[in-house]
């Protein structure tokens, strides 16, 4: 039975070899010999009988499969009678039409396959060395037309299952588990298939028909009668085998077993792994009943590219260490956050010489190794900044770690395990063989191609939105029992997912009402997920790994940004449906050249959108009262709160905090006492946007431009702080005073996961953009705003924020090296 088992790893080769059975004959064929009597000829005769015998066992074998294929047939027709028996009455459980896509051709196919059988069945248990059967594979070759109209029909057969289990209990659980009897010297009398897996069998049966045509060749003599009718078999089914094989529903979804079994493929991606303390790219494979974790060989030029497994784990080993008993691993560190925004900024400086290039019809050659040089980047970037940890645990033995970008990643793999372990599965161990063949499918099976990074993607790939996106959460329905809830809201940033805002936490309830309104900073973004969680307050549920309490997710989804839509000046209100939860959220978005526009208030009252000057000087004060009480709220209660100034506050909280401040209200210290921390950290961040012109001024900004590209650190020196002098008093003491309180936050960065990098970010476009009249002449493309000038926004802010302390006096007294005329 070996030579069977080997046969299931020659697939890849019956499909694109076809000569190797030119060299077969050649080794078969028989030699010129000086006489019927040399030792040579008798080699050969003995190779002939060993071969009959390998016919045997090859024939035994696929019989055996042969009969489970049948009643794996008839269990998908048993219940094809009663459903068009109901279709006739007044509760039809499917429509005729219904059960003639779903169970198309299956009949016909039971039929050839039931005749072929039971004329194959004797002549394997008779057997002698002269018995022919060629004519039998010869003519099942023959019929395979039935298949192809089976194969062009198989998508909308499962497609119209898959709808008709949605819409209809008594489907559903019809669908769900088909009896299949077992064979006949089996113990197991039956074992329950889903119609998906059993509608999967024909096209898996051709490619075993083929396997198997392939052994018989090889084992049979060339004078032998069987052997061109095998051939002509063989030609017809690898033929066949080739035209279809692009057409099944993109890709194969499934691998047989060395034992016959269908092995189906749940779900694939790439994974950062933490292996001997460092960070390794691998792609996992989730199949039905094993998790695999492998990585692509190195290949020559032009050779096939294969997986190389690392290591799997049976699904029914597999555990998950709740993470309060996981060990912590203090080998991981994080990524340092400079070094995270240095490969941002590479890769958009790559980007727009990309572009250049393409505008100027740049040599291909030239475009390719900076193509190169952004994928490199890229790729570091996709290694380097995830942190979420993922532990998967063998129970007999060893743990696995891989770092996450978000937790709606870790959730879709932790639930999509979980439910393949519903199932009645078993323990076992690959062999070598079995092993080569799971790992040798990974290639055809995988339904993620390439690394998912930006430089893979097509040019005319939609580049993602750039500006700023306003979410309501409004509301959700759908659970079972009161709950302390609240939701996170993730848009993707250069291919991985970053939390941007969080509702407050709804207690005890089953029909939470937020009502709270978001502000997004979008860059490039092509998704919005929304995340619902159930709040622990149990302190004992900490998280070794970060420290943080394990908030249980409840349910989670993902929608497209798609520009048509969200593109609108009106809100769009839309449902995201996530285990049974459905969430109401109503969204706008606001493009990056829209948001540059600054309106100038007309009026002379208020604080916000009115100039830094004017404020100043009718407070009697150095810096806008607004600035100083949100800084030392933040100071009190929120410079130790996880991701403060990143996290958005509750837009109507912001909007109330801004009338307050405009009116001067008397109630302004009780109202900023009371109010979520996020939204007085929103509040700050929206005085600074809203100046007419930005802190660091218009003016000023081509200069900043210059002085931050600048090489020489003392050149650059010179010239950053000459700049600083250059603003007027009102904007330069406001900025200091603000360097010094992102400063003090950035110290409690173990905490509050904000680096002076992150605050640069959330900061750098605020205080320091173009004029308007700048950014039309600049550029045109609101990605290449981006990727020109907040990069470089960032990195101003950066110098600052890195520079020793820096003092107004200090600052003024000091003469200057060049003129100052900026």
């Amino acid at each position: 039975m070996e030579e069977e088992e080997e046969a299931i790893g020659l697939l890849d080769k019956v499909l694109e070899d076809e000569d190797v059975f030119l060299l077969e004959e050649c080794e078969l064929g028989t030699p010129t010999s000086p006489g019927s009597g040399s030792p040579f000829l008798m080699a050969v005769k003995v190779e002939a009988g060993k071969g009959l015998e390998m016919r045997k066992l090859v024939l035994s074998g696929f019989l055996a499969s042969e009969e489970i294929y049948i009643n794996q047939l008839e269990a998908l027709l048993l219940p094809m009678k009663p459903l068009k028996a109901t279709a006739t009455t007044s509760q039809p459980v499917l429509t005729i039409q219904q059960i003639e896509t779903i169970f198309y051709k299956i009949q016909d196919i039971y039929e050839i396959h039931k005749e072929f059988y039971d004329n194959l069945c004797p002549k394997v248990q008779q057997w002698d060395s002269q018995v022919t059967m060629g004519h039998l594979f010869q003519k099942l070759a023959s019929q395979l037309g039935v298949y192809k109209a089976f194969v062009d029909n198989y998508k909308v057969a499962l497609e119209t299952a898959e709808k008709c289990s949605q819409s209809n209990n008594q489907f559903q659980k019809i669908s769900e588990e088909l009896k299949v009897k077992g064979p006949k010297d089996s113990k197991d009398s039956h074992t329950s298939v889903t119609m998906e897996a059993l509608l999967y069998k024909p096209i898996d049966r051709v490619t075993r028909s083929t396997l198997v045509l392939h052994d018989l060749l090889k084992h049979t003599p060339v004078d032998h009668p069987d052997y061109p009718l095998l051939q002509d078999a063989l030609r017809i089914s690898q033929n066949f085998l080739s035209s279809i094989n692009e057409d099944i529903d993109p890709r194969r979804t499934a691998v047989t077993t060395p034992k016959g079994e269908t092995r189906q493929l749940v779900k694939d991606g790439f994974l950062v792994e933490v292996s001997e303390g460092s960070r390794k790219l691998r792609h996992v494979f989730l199949f039905t009943d094993v998790l695999l974790c492998a990585k692509l060989k190195k290949t020559s030029a032009g050779k096939h590219q294969q997986y190389d497994c690392k290591w799997y784990i049976p699904l029914a080993d597999l555990v998950f260490p709740s993470p309060e008993e996981s060990e912590a691993s203090p080998h991981v560190h994080p990524f340092p956050d400079h070094e995270l925004e240095d490969m941002k900024m590479k890769i958009s400086a790559l980007k727009s010489e990309i572009q250049k290039e393409k505008a100027n019809k740049g040599q291909s050659r030239a475009i390719e190794r900076l193509k190169k040089k952004m994928f490199e980047n890229e790729f570091l970037l996709l290694l380097n900044s995830p942190s979420i940890p993922f532990r998967i645990h063998n129970r007999n033995g060893k743990s696995y770690l891989f770092l996450l970008s978000s937790d709606y990643e870790r959730s879709e793999w932790r639930e999509a395990i979980q439910k393949l372990q519903k199932k009645d599965l078993q323990a076992f161990v690959l062999s070598s063989v079995e092993l080569q063949v799971l790992t040798g499918s990974c290639f055809k099976l995988r339904t993620v191609h390439n690394i998912p990074v930006t430089s893979n993607k097509d040019d005319d790939e939609s580049p993602g939105l750039y500006g700023f996106l306003h979410v309501i959460v409004h509301s959700a329905k759908g659970f079972k029992q009161s709950a302390n809830l609240y939701c996170t809201l993730e848009v993707d940033s250069f291919g991985y997912f970053v939390s941007k805002a969080k509702t407050r936490v709804f207690r005890d309830t089953t029909e939470p009402k937020w009502d709270e309104e978001f502000e997004i900073e979008l860059e490039g973004s092509q998704s919005l997920r929304i995340l619902c969680y159930e709040k622990c307050y149990d302190k004992t549920k900490v998280n070794k790994d970060n420290n943080e309490i394990v908030d249980k997710i409840m349910g989670k989804g993902q929608i497209q940004l798609d520009p048509q839509t969200v593109e609108t000046k009106n809100w769009h209100t839309d449902v995201i449906e996530m285990n049974g939860i459905k969430v109401e959220f109503s969204m706008k978005f606001t493009s990056r050249d829209m948001s540059l526009k600054r309106t100038p208030s007309k009026k002379q009252t208020g604080v916000f959108g009115v100039k830094i000057s004017v404020v100043t000087k009718r407070e009697r004060s150095k810096v806008p009262y607004i600035v100083r009480q949100c800084v030392e709220e933040v100071e009190k209660r929120g410079i130790e709160e996880v991701g403060i100034y990143r996290i958005s506050g509750v837009a109507t909280d912001i909007q109330a905090l801004k009338a307050v401040f405009d009116a001067n209200n008397k109630d302004i210290l009780l109202m900023l006492s009371d109010m979520d921390i996020n939204a007085i950290a929103g509040t700050l961040k929206l005085y600074f946007r809203e100046l007419p012109e930005p802190l660091l001024t218009d003016r000023l900004y081509p200069a900043f431009m210059e002085g931050i590209a600048l090489s020489d650190p003392a050149a650059k020196e010179n010239c950053m702080m000459h700049l600083l002098r250059s603003l007027p008093d009102p904007n330069l003491i406001t900025f200091l005073f603000l360097l010094e309180h992102l400063k003090r936050v950035a110290e409690k960065e173990p905490v509050n996961k904000m680096s002076l990098h992150n605050l640069a970010t959330v900061f750098g476009p605020t205080l320091l953009r173009p004029s308007e009249v700048e950014s039309k002449a600049h550029l045109t493309s609101a990605a290449d705003i981006w990727s020109h000038d907040v990069m470089a926004q960032v990195q101003v802010l950066l110098y600052y924020l890195q520079h020793p302390p820096i003092s107004f006096a200090e600052l003024k007294r000091n003469t200057l090296y060049f003129s100052t005329d900026v």
